[in-house]
């Protein structure tokens, strides 16, 4: 996301570099650079205009710091002035505990937003990351198999969601909701997800149904679910739901397709409603939280180590690490633990996204060669795939019958079979080495030990 942005920004800022100070021309000169980045970008015209006024009056005539260069000097106003204009903080969810009424969301937003799969994601990071029980209501009752899909989203979330048995044919939503509602209060669930009705733009029929919704179920928070990739046509949208209905907070959905990030950019400053996640891919563990700060630092290329270190550990597996430690000093690491380490680095996400996270390596995290190592990783997996679980405990057993059997099966070449158990033989013995006494002795005396 914000790849174009960050590109525009990025030779902005390199014309700076070489001059001695910041003065009221070069930064006139820089900003008209930034403006048509930003409306390139599809950022609102009076949020661009703004957000200029703001970083202009900041940067003529100060006093730039002697530790600072003029380029990073500006760096540090449109970095500061970036994260005011996306909220400053990132949003958070109002989920009281006790009581004997659920915390309850309702998810409102146009048709083909995302509001039904981010209903599902939404459950997902409740139940990983707040420990809560999800309750799905689905109240979509005019698109066809909307219902359905919730229901099935529901069984791929799994225990300890519920979702609502909405019947194909029904009644009003507002009273499905209050049924909903009393329900997940009986059955002990302490969140209740109201996924609601969309249209293909907004009309008074549809805002007349969601304020029946809200009032029969009185929401602590309603979420607008807007398509990132529709720039300000979501702020529009943002706009006319604050208007209609009512928003406490955005998610915006598909931001893994949004090279430019205008609505990201814009939303908080026009509605004065903070983005509280945003949807990063199709899968369910897809949602994440928005952090401006750390939004603007990767739109400036100083990368995001705390994301970074995030993803990490929802990935890492403490007992897992453990287990492997003690294969590692029995020489027991097999193929099958090999599989293991590799899935859990694809959880984490692309090698490129995960280097464009580390401060000064997003230049790198667009070349063909971290493509092709993403590839490579396919192909490894594929490869392991393909063995039976005995080959997988033992690799020694892998004769050139075996090596040929498993190419096939892989669809790769017997050389790349080869080449990948030449490297997972190297690797294990280096693994090997440092989870020795003479490795800790190594890492030991780099630190700086005895």
């Amino acid at each position: 996301m914000f790849d174009s942005l960050s590109d525009k920004l990025e030779n902005v800022f390199r014309k700076i570099r070489g001059t001695g100070r910041l003065t009221e021309a070069n930064v006139e000169e820089a900003l008209r650079d930034v403006r048509l980045a930003l409306l390139e970008a599809d950022v609102h015209f009076q949020v661009v205009k703004s957000f200029l006024a703001k970083v202009q009056a900041r940067a003529v005539g100060q006093e730039v710091l002697r530790s600072l260069t003029p380029e990073q000097h500006l760096i540090k106003i449109v970095h500061e002035e970036l994260v005011a204009l996306m909220g400053g903080a990132a949003g958070k969810l109002d989920l009281p505990s006790g009581g004997d009424r659920p915390a309850t969301i309702l998810l409102v937003g146009l048709q083909g937003s995302g509001k039904t799969t981010t209903a599902a994601k939404l459950a997902t990071h409740l139940i990983r990351a707040k420990q809560r029980r999800p309750y799905l209501v689905p109240l979509d009752l005019s698109r066809p198999a909307a219902i359905q899909q919730l229901k099935t989203l529901a069984a791929q979330v799994g225990s300890p969601a519920g979702v609502f048995d909405t019947p194909e044919q029904s009644g009003a939503p507002a009273k499905l909701a209050a049924e909903a509602l009393e329900h997940a209060r009986r059955e002990g669930f302490d969140t209740v997800i109201f996924d609601t009705a969309g249209r293909l733009a907004i009309d008074e029929a549809l805002m007349s149904e969601l304020r029946a919704v809200r009032d029969a179920v009185k929401p602590r928070q309603t979420l607008l679910v807007a398509d990132a990739m529709t720039g300000q046509d979501a702020v529009s949208v943002a706009t006319g739901f604050k208007e209609g209905v009512g928003i406490d907070g955005v998610i915006l959905s598909k931001m893994e397709g949004d090279a430019r990030g205008g609505a990201a950019l814009s939303i908080h400053a026009v509605t004065e409603r903070p983005i509280v996640f945003v949807g990063m891919g199709e899968k369910l563990d897809t949602l994440e939280v928005f952090h401006p700060d750390r939004v603007a630092s990767r739109i400036l290329g100083m990368g995001d180590v705390l994301s970074l270190i995030e993803k990490a550990e929802a990935a890492y597996d403490e007992k897992k690490a453990r287990e492997l430690q003690q294969k590692l000093k029995k020489d027991s690491f097999t193929l099958e633990d090999f599989r293991d380490q590799l899935r859990t680095v694809k959880k984490m996400g692309s090698i490129g996204d995960l280097i464009g996270m580390i401060p000064g390596m997003k230049k790198f995290a667009k070349g063909g060669e971290l493509a092709e190592a993403d590839d490579e990783l396919k192909k490894i997996e594929a490869i392991i795939d393909s063995m039976t679980r005995q080959e997988r405990q033992n690799h020694l057993i892998l004769n050139s019958s075996r090596r040929k059997r498993i190419a096939t099966g892989s669809g790769t070449s017997v050389s790349d079979v080869n080449r990948f158990l030449k490297q997972y033989d190297q690797a294990r013995k280096m693994m090997k080495k440092l989870s020795s006494g003479a490795g800790r002795g190594l890492l030991a005396q780099l630190q700086g030990g005895r």
